[in-house]
Formats: C-alpha cells, sequence, structure tokens
C-alpha cells in the first residue's frame, strides 16, 4: 500500500526531520515538499543526503490551491502561520500539524500518541504536541491519571538543544558562537507551550493547573529536552515507577527507567524516557522526562499520528535504534 504524503515547511529542522522519516517508511511515498526561501530548489539542494529516489523532487512554494493529490499532510510551519492555510486544505487530505496552531482548537485533536491513541485512530485533523509538551506530559500522565500527585502544584524545569529553536534565519542568538558553552533562560512565564500543558494536566488529573510554571532552557546540545518537574504527592519512588509501567504496559515508544535518563538515550528515535524519585516525608515527587526534540519531540511524534489515522501499525517506520554516540 503506497500512502501519498506532503510535507510544508520541509526546509525547517521539523520538516526535515519529517522528510527523513517519511523517506524510510514503509507505506509513506513524499510526492510533494512545499517551503518558501528554498522553493524551487530540488530536494537534494536542501538534504544532499536524500535517497536518490526523491533527490529530484522539486520544493514547491506553498500555496494550498495547488496540491496535488494527497493522502497525508505534514505541515511544520511557525506557530501562527498555518491556521488560516490549513484550512483551504481539501477534507479529504488527512493532516498533522507539527507546529502550534490548532492545539486544544476545535474540529482538531491532540495528539499525545502514548498517552490516548485511541482518540487519534480514524482522526483526519491532528494536532501535534509540542515539543517541551511532549518530554513534560509523558512524564506526568501516569502520575496525574493515578492521583499520585497534585496537579495546581507542578514546577517544570526544561532544557532543550538549540534546533529546538528552529533554523532561526538570520537571528545571531541561535549560532555557535552565542550557543556555545552558554546556558540560556528563555520564555519566561509567558512561554506558547504552558496552555497546552495546562490543559493537558487538568484533563489527566481532574483539577486546576493554576500553579502551573514552567521554565525552558537552551543548553549548547544539538538536539534533545530534558524535563525535570517538581510536584507534590505522598506517592514513593517504588509507587510512581510502578504507575508508570502499568500506565504504559504494551506502548512500543515508552521506556521506565529506575535512573534518571539522558537526552543521548532518545537521540534520533521516536522514544521517550521517564523515571521518578520521591519523598513521600517532604510530599516530594520528582519526575523526569527525555526525548529528542526533533523525534517525540516534533516528526517522530507526527508519523506516529499519521500511522494511527491511516490504519497502519504504529510503529511503522519508526522501530530504528537512536543514534549512538
Amino acid at each position: 500500500m503506497s500512502i501519498r504524503v506532503g510535507i510544508v515547511g520541509i526546509s525547517g529542522f521539523g520538516g526535515g526531520e519529517a522528510m527523513r522519516l517519511v523517506a524510510g517508511h514503509p507505506s509513506f511515498e513524499l510526492v510533494y515538499a512545499a517551503g518558501e526561501g528554498s522553493a524551487g530548489s530540488r530536494l537534494a539542494d536542501r538534504f544532499p543526503g536524500v535517497p536518490s529516489r526523491l533527490a529530484g523532487l522539486v520544493i514547491e512554494k506553498w500555496d494550498p490551491a495547488t496540491l496535488p493529490k494527497l493522502d497525508v499532510l505534514f505541515a511544520s510551519l511557525p506557530t501562527g502561520t498555518s491556521a488560516e492555510a490549513l484550512a483551504r486544505v481539501p477534507a479529504a487530505v488527512k493532516i498533522v500539524d507539527i507546529g502550534g496552531d490548532h492545539r486544544y482548537v476545535e474540529g482538531w485533536t491532540y495528539g499525545l500518541a502514548d498517552v490516548w491513541p485511541g482518540d487519534i485512530m480514524g482522526q483526519t485533523r491532528i494536532a501535534n504536541p509540542g515539543c517541551f509538551p511532549a518530554a513534560t506530559l509523558t512524564a506526568l500522565a501516569p502520575l496525574l491519571a493515578n492521583g499520585l500527585i497534585d496537579p495546581g502544584n507542578i514546577v517544570i524545569d526544561a532544557k532543550t538543544g538549540i534546533s529546538g529553536a528552529g533554523r532561526g534565519g538570520a537571528d545571531s542568538r541561535f549560532g555557535y558562537a552565542e550557543s556555545n558553552e552558554n546556558l540560556v533562560p528563555y520564555g519566561l512565564l509567558q512561554h506558547t507551550h504552558m496552555p497546552e500543558m495546562a490543559r493537558t494536566i487538568e484533563r489527566l488529573g481532574g483539577g486546576s493547573a493554576t500553579g502551573l510554571v514552567f521554565t525552558p532552557h537552551l543548553v549548547p546540545m544539538t538536539r534533545g529536552i530534558l524535563a525535570t518537574i517538581y510536584c507534590r504527592g505522598r506517592a514513593t519512588t517504588d509507587q510512581c515507577l510502578d504507575a508508570a509501567r502499568r500506565f504504559y504496559a504494551g506502548r512500543a515508544f515508552i521506556r521506565v527507567t529506575d535512573k534518571p535518563p539522558q537526552t543521548k538515550w532518545a537521540t534520533g528515535s521516536n522514544l521517550a524516557f521517564v523515571s521518578y524519585a520521591a519523598d513521600p516525608v517532604r510530599k516530594l515527587v520528582i519526575a523526569m522526562g527525555v526525548v529528542d526534540n526533533l523525534g517525540k519531540g516534533a516528526a517522530g511524534q507526527a508519523v506516529q499520528n499519521a500511522n494511527l489515522i491511516c490504519g497502519l501499525p504504529e510503529t511503522a517506520g519508526l522501530d530504528g535504534a537512536p543514534v549512538w554516540p
């Protein structure tokens, strides 16, 4: 079975990772690529190592009115730029929006694939979670679903590789000289992922998330996210680990580990690693989540969602091992 796929925003980090995964997918055929600055060039000009069968595909200027016949469209566009255009895509084309315009928007299903796969199957409009929510919510879900922590008292300290900020164009803040041997907090109190995380925490935990605090940091590595999350609850470490193992039993991409996870464990993969440490006397629970921000945090989960909506095995095209070292 060949499923015709298009990617919008293919020259960005998320779109490029989607291209890599689609190129190796057993059922997906990439027939359409679109971008802004790269329009008119061949795919091989942008990605010299692309498989030869895709090398001559010309990157087109993004215009929903000129779409070829597609089954699935991946949209990897900056937040705030995709809503109007995607509304003009024919209803018969399934869309996975890797960007942020459709998370918790009516008519779109929130695609936290390892937590709510049944909600995603058979849908046609999927809003992919953000990269920080992918790491954070995957770690928190078992605790919230089992009432082990207070949903209204959560503090998230997250570190991301520089690719999490996007290509950045000519923005020198993400260049080597500025990023190397530097640690930068940003988006304090108003990061774009805050509402998404709060809504999901409330949905999982059944209580208000008004006390949520989230501080992201850029660290001098290319890819990866580590979220360290401080919560209130009387659970023990073993209770947290047991809850996670039961919650994710049979889920192909979640690894529950006794020791604190590392970003290298997930590099180049769709895996998520979660772990916990708890002190019931102090009513303190520490949850940890690790993902590749371009994998589970973006294109990997997008392909997982596409598999679900197309009725394919969830692991199709995603079962490769992480890159090491």
